[in-house]
């Protein structure tokens, strides 16, 4: 594995199914499993890939004018399969993006959906992973 190409963060338990991620610039939020505010593993999932596509489209958008409005929604389904197995279906990311009036403007409305398009298809890491699908591997530390 080329440790230039590697990412991640680290999980401590703070109570119980309560843990502070921590990222390797400092950051860090909670962890929980639904009972407070902090969020769930799966509106972790949800958030990644929204806000993966959403750099992406803010990025080249965002250079031809500054959006008034930019509000992305992320829903699925949580559903438990025949063989019994938990997993997210009907994921749908929905962009609520308007930008001002004029020549500017115009070009970033032209460009939105070709970004959101080469988003999804080759540029967001989150949900060409999902999408492919990529087998986890468990370990338990020395």
């Amino acid at each position: 594995m080329n440790q230039e190409n590697v990412r991640s963060v680290e999980l401590e338990r703070s109570g119980a199914g309560r843990f502070v991620v921590r990222n390797a610039r400092g950051g860090e939020m909670p962890l929980g499993s639904g009972e407070d505010e902090a969020f769930t593993p799966v509106e972790l999932l949800l958030a990644a890939i929204g806000g993966c596509t959403g750099i992406d489209v803010d990025l080249v958008t965002s250079r031809r004018a500054e959006p008034a409005r930019f509000v992305i929604r992320v829903s699925g389904e949580k559903i438990k399969d025949d063989a019994g197995v938990n997993r997210m279906e009907h994921l749908e990311v929905e962009f609520d993006v308007v930008f001002p009036e004029g020549a500017q403007g115009d070009k970033a409305r032209e460009a939105l959906p070709r970004i959101m398009k080469q988003s999804h298809d080759r540029l967001c890491t989150v949900t060409r992973t999902v999408e492919h699908g990529t087998p986890v591997a468990l370990r338990q530390a020395d």
